[in-house]
């Protein structure tokens, strides 16, 4: 029996040691390997997960070097390069600040070929615990599997916060924390069951609530928290979907009418703003840094759907006092139109009150569906916008969020096949420069590219996100709300 057990693990380990295949009169090249995801010259933060790769096209081999200051990673694979956690994280920890060289071969055709070696730079500045995002199969008429899912950054970890089949047929989406802070949330939660759900003071305080009013054109829509936690600002809107003829184009979504609201969580009121229900159509609201302002985007009225492409929205702001609940006197321009003949959407302040970044599309609101969708940087001090070319790219980018640090933003973009969004990260220096973004470390990345599911609504947070589920589940399933009451506010 025991020369049986030593027979098989002779046998394993000489089937190992054949897999592991020595790098020998490798062919110099000097171009930069083509891996996939592309890590090449990037900048990490110092808690992010294990950058796992593949080569960019089939081989026979790969073979990889991680060297640090004081120790190394020696690894080989078929076409993947997974990384020890534990080693890993040891590398971070000893070349914090500094720099990761990382040296590939490739075997194919039974030649070795050594590239160009490249670095990572390991910052000092971590990241958040985690990010929330809902992933959703494409779709335009019927809700298929979709859920709202918490990845932890530092490892591959992934758990289903809510999923829509919690009530059947129901669509989740456009979740909210108030400044990546998981105690407060905002979700809605549409379809035969629809209800917005609120958590504003903890595990176990969540509840459902119907946002329609009489004085209001729809539910709450696009939601972003105060600091102080007190209010949420949203959006009400009337959204039509129109297909395109073009092979190029799909799907357009554009607001019929749309209006900004403000529910203060303690009186259970909306506040209604005249200066914020007007005949334009005003989306996206976000607080600033200090909860001072009220950004969002503004665009007039045009006729639907001849005018569509003229739909251009504005950055506006108005002046909010979270003591008393009451709104400047007028709307300022930040961004006009006339600047920039284009439209801006999802206006984001860092949480340090120094930018906001938003996405600049040729025109709408929905620009998810647009490819020339792009990033852009405001200085809130000197007034100055700039593209941010370090991350666009010739597809879409979109939807974005800070880190509470502000030193780090995660974006949606279709960069790698046109269909799919997928999250990229890069870290911004205190000069307003950006870096090369790198996408969500993946544990396969082989098996990310057969992910059939888009990543929508990125959003950071601190520390894991606590609801409790089955308590939401049979509160869903009831017929009973909260209703929002409202106040007209001068």
């Amino acid at each position: 029996m025991m020369k049986r057990i030593y027979f098989y693990l002779i046998l394993i380990l000489l089937v190992f040691s054949s897999c592991k295949k020595t790098v020998r009169n490798p062919q110099i090249s000097n171009e930069y390997p083509y891996i996939y995801p592309d890590y090449v010259n990037v900048t990490i933060p110092c808690n992010i997960a294990p950058l796992n790769f593949i080569s960019g096209v089939p081989v026979e081999a790969i073979d990889a070097v991680i060297k640090g200051n004081k120790s190394k990673i020696h690894l080989q694979g078929k076409n993947l390069i997974q990384i020890s956690l534990k080693k890993w994280q040891k590398l971070l920890k000893e070349n914090k600040g500094g720099d990761l060289n990382i040296s590939v071969c490739i075997l194919d055709s039974s030649k070795w070929t050594k590239y160009k070696d490249f670095a990572i730079h390991v910052s000092k500045d971590s990241i958040d615990y985690g990010l929330v995002y809902r992933l959703i199969a494409p779709g335009y008429e019927t809700y298929s599997k979709m859920g709202i899912y918490e990845r932890n950054l530092s490892n591959f970890d992934q758990r289903p916060i809510i999923e829509n089949t919690l009530v059947t047929g129901s669509c989740v989406n456009c979740h909210a924390f108030r400044h990546n802070n998981p105690d407060c949330i905002s979700m809605h939660v549409r379809g035969s069951h629809s209800a917005t759900v609120l958590q504003t003071k903890g595990y176990g305080s969540e509840k459902c609530y119907e946002t329609k009013t009489d004085r209001t054109i729809s539910s709450c829509v696009y939601p972003y928290w105060h600091p102080d936690g007190r209010y949420i600002a949203y959006s009400n809107n009337t959204t039509k979907q129109v297909f395109h003829s073009a092979r190029d184009k799909r799907v357009e979504v554009v607001d019929g009418a749309s209006d900004i609201v403000v529910y203060d969580t303690k009186e259970n009121k909306l506040l209604l703003c005249p200066r914020l229900m007007t005949s334009s159509f005003e989306t996206f609201p976000a607080f600033s840094a200090d909860g001072t302002k009220l950004y969002f985007c503004s665009s007039e009225p045009k006729r639907l759907p001849d005018e569509y492409k003229e739909i251009k929205y504005s950055l506006c702001s108005i002046s909010f006092n979270a003591k008393d609940g009451t709104f400047g006197n007028k709307v300022d321009t930040v961004i006009s139109v006339r600047q920039t003949g284009k439209s801006i959407s999802f206006p984001r302040p860092s949480y340090d009150g120094k930018y906001l970044m938003f996405t600049l599309s040729d025109y709408g609101n929905f620009s998810i569906w647009h490819q020339e969708a792009d990033l852009y940087l405001l200085d809130l001090k000197t007034k100055k916008y700039r593209s941010i070319k370090e991350v666009n790219s010739p597809n879409t980018e979109s939807f974005h969020d800070w880190s509470s640090n502000s030193r780090w933003f995660v974006f949606s973009s279709r960069r790698d096949d046109g269909l799919y969004t997928r999250l990229y990260i890069a870290s911004i220096g205190k000069d307003g420069s950006v870096t090369k973004p790198f996408m969500l470390p993946q544990k396969n990345p082989i098996q990310n590219t057969f992910n059939l599911f888009s990543y929508n609504i990125p959003e950071f947070v601190i520390r894991p996100v606590k609801i409790k589920m089955k308590s939401m589940g049979s509160k869903l399933l009831k017929t009973t709300r909260t209703k929002f009451e409202y106040k007209e506010v001068k």
